[in-house]
């Protein structure tokens, strides 16, 4: 927590849409501890919700259409060379290939929420040489539903966003559906111990 505290406070908007770049593109970021802290922050009245939402968003997008690019310009041979490197492994490669193939470019939006797979999706559109208008539709509402999702969950724990890490640790997060069930719960938890208590 403190190395985001440090990242959030020392460089506010900025930092986190360089966060996320580098995030998206692979180097190792807790993304969605990350956009839970922020949503924490502006639950503080530290930071604007619009605001770190755009920059979220932002940082998302332009990550995600870096690695467009690469997979574009570069292909498959780059991405197996130095992808282990940024922890991305062929096992990741063939998962994130089979799940195209199984679901199409709605991978683009669902990847997002599925660690290893957000990393690569962008890489093998770009090695698939999708179109780019197609590309940005599907991978930027990804982005603008992920940032949401997780910089509000952070907004509406407050103070308990800390959950989330917790979560994250000992389950992860393996499908969009667990993260929107695990959103809707907590917070459905949180307000059912409220009215609890005044009762």
């Amino acid at each position: 927590m403190a190395h985001l505290d440090w990242l959030i406070t020392g460089y506010g908007y900025i930092g986190i849409f360089s966060a996320l770049t580098l995030g998206i593109v692979g180097i190792p970021v807790p993304d969605e501890l990350l956009l839970t802290y922020v949503g924490f922050i502006v639950f503080q009245g530290k930071m604007m919700y619009l605001l770190a939402l755009v920059s979220a968003f932002l940082g998302a997008a332009t990550g995600i259409s870096i690695s467009y690019a690469i997979g574009l310009k570069l292909g498959l041979p780059f991405l197996k060379k130095f992808g282990p490197k940024i922890h991305i492994t062929q096992g990741r490669i063939e998962y994130t290939k089979n799940l195209f193939n199984k679901y199409g470019n709605v991978v683009l939006i669902v990847g997002y929420f599925i660690p290893g797979v957000r990393h690569i999706t962008a890489y093998l559109a770009g090695i698939s040489r999708m179109e780019l208008w197609k590309f940005m539709i599907f991978a930027y509402s990804g982005a603008l539903l992920w940032s949401i999702t997780f910089i509000s969950l952070g907004h509406k724990l407050g103070e308990r966003w800390v959950l989330v890490e917790r979560y994250i640790h000992r389950y992860g997060f393996y499908s969009s559906a667990g993260v929107i069930l695990l959103l809707v719960g907590i917070i459905a938890y949180l307000k059912f111990r409220r009215t609890g208590a005044k009762v």
